[in-house]
């Protein structure tokens, strides 16, 4: 089982496998045009969405999301993800996970709606 984010990682082509999961960090207001998106793509893998407002949400907070969310995932050894604040958040706080960093300037890592 693996982790994947969603903006960056999914977006530019990485797609989950059957057993995987996503973490995003899009609001849980995100929720319709994203599964929609995912839909579209053939996805439908557990999505889990960061919980605050989409005015309230940051990197760093987002970060935070996915790391509780793969706290409760202890099988999850994997986790693919393009920001470099949240891969090093994550890198910090869950040794036990190998965080893969995507490097790329194809989208944006700050606060954009997904319309």
């Amino acid at each position: 089982m693996k982790g994947f984010d969603c903006d960056g990682v999914i977006t530019i082509g990485l797609y989950p496998g059957p057993n995987d999961i996503i973490i995003t960090g899009r609001s849980y207001e995100e929720m319709p045009e994203t599964i929609k998106m995912l839909d579209k793509m053939g996805i439908r893998n557990p999505v889990y969405f960061n919980p605050l407002k989409f005015s309230e949400k940051t990197r760093v907070l987002s970060s935070k999301h996915k790391i509780k969310i793969l706290k409760k995932f202890p099988e999850i050894k994997i986790f693919f993800e393009d920001d470099p604040i949240q891969a090093y958040e994550i890198d910090t706080h869950l040794p036990n996970v190998t965080v893969v960093h995507i490097v790329h300037e194809l989208t944006e890592k700050e606060n954009v709606r997904h319309l």
